[in-house]
């Protein structure tokens, strides 16, 4: 009988899974391909977002999880199976406590969804912990200290902002503006402005390769291979890293916005503590160039990034689950019979 805890992060563009004694053991991004003919699901995790664009007509990519919560029950619990099923690798799911994350402020109605997808998935104990609590606790900030500490973890699909003090969440703002977000954006800008039509993928591989927040010393180029709306015909541009800072202005914005208010939420005597401490920057928007620079021009605060920005959340399930105790007031629900 297997009875190993995990964790999960269950983001919009990926899932990580934290087992206990293991760490990190499945890292996936949330995309599974269906067959439109049978409603079958045909591939799940890294297998579904390699073919995306590239397949037939009748096979196409489902998100199960949009905005950070669930969209699709089915294909997210299809999904959460294959993870725990690789993760497992053939032993029996039995008895394990799962901690799963979701972004705060989801209705009650997101919150079981969740929580059933991963019993359906095999999971018989499941424990919700709010997303940027799990993140703080990951990033080694001190939580449980009666001190401010301020996170702020740009994923996939949401933003999530929270001062914590003393292993609860004090002021917080979610919003549905981040990674994806950003690659919309981009979509948008190059349609807008060259005529030019591109796909989801490229546009987050333009955001990784040229894509900054903030000036960050010379500006890189590169060339971009879309269809001309036009004349309908591929055609290649060279776009400038400046190019992309503007495209991505609206959406960083948001972002901004929700720190500073965020921030006015704040106690006087917890805003000190973050003055001396500064900001914390988690997830994958994190890993945006310039991100720490345009956050601390705009504030007035250190921002500093976390040293694995991407972990942070599966980390903060994995301490949670070693030392349930000292973590219990992060806990969303009494976890006694544990």
């Amino acid at each position: 009988m297997f009875t190993k805890d995990i964790g999960i992060d269950l983001g919009t563009a990926n899932t990580i899974i934290y087992m206990s004694g293991r760490g990190i053991i499945i890292r996936e991004p949330s995309v599974v391909a269906v067959n439109t003919h049978t409603a079958n699901t045909k591939y799940v995790g890294r297998a579904a977002k390699e073919v995306i664009g590239r397949t037939p007509g009748s096979i196409v990519a489902v998100q199960p999880v949009k905005d950070g919560v669930i969209a699709n029950f089915e294909k997210a619990t299809i999904m959460l199976q294959e993870f725990i099923r690789k993760a497992l690798r053939g032993h029996m799911f039995t008895r394990a406590r799962v901690i799963i994350c979701i972004p705060t402020g989801v209705t009650p109605l997101e919150r079981r969804a969740v929580k059933e997808a991963a019993e359906q998935a095999g999971a018989k104990r499941v424990i919700i912990v709010e997303e940027p609590m799990a993140a703080a606790i990951g990033a080694g900030l001190p939580t449980t200290e009666p001190t401010g500490c301020m996170i702020v973890d740009i994923g996939g699909g949401t933003s999530e902002v929270a001062v914590i003090s003393m292993g609860g969440i004090i002021a917080s703002k979610s919003i549905r503006c981040a990674g994806t977000e950003m690659d919309e954006a981009i979509i948008s800008h190059l349609k807008r402005k060259f005529n030019l039509l591109i796909g989801e993928r490229t546009a987050e591989e333009i955001k990784l390769e040229i894509g900054s927040a903030f000036p960050v010393g010379d500006d890189g180029t590169m060339e971009i291979k879309g269809r001309n709306l036009l004349t309908g015909l591929p055609e290649n541009i060279n776009i400038t890293s400046a190019e992309i800072r503007e495209a991505l202005a609206e959406p960083l914005a948001r972002i901004v916005d929700a720190v500073k208010y965020t921030l006015e939420q704040t106690p006087p005597e917890l805003a000190a503590d973050i003055i001396e401490q500064g900001i914390t920057l988690c997830g994958g928007g994190a890993l945006l160039r310039g991100i720490d620079r345009l956050l601390a021009h705009e504030t007035g605060l250190p921002v500093y990034v976390s040293q694995y920005p991407l972990d942070c959340v599966a980390e903060g399930t994995g301490k949670i689950l070693a030392d349930m105790d000292k973590y219990r007031d992060a806990l969303t629900e009494d976890v006694e019979y544990y």
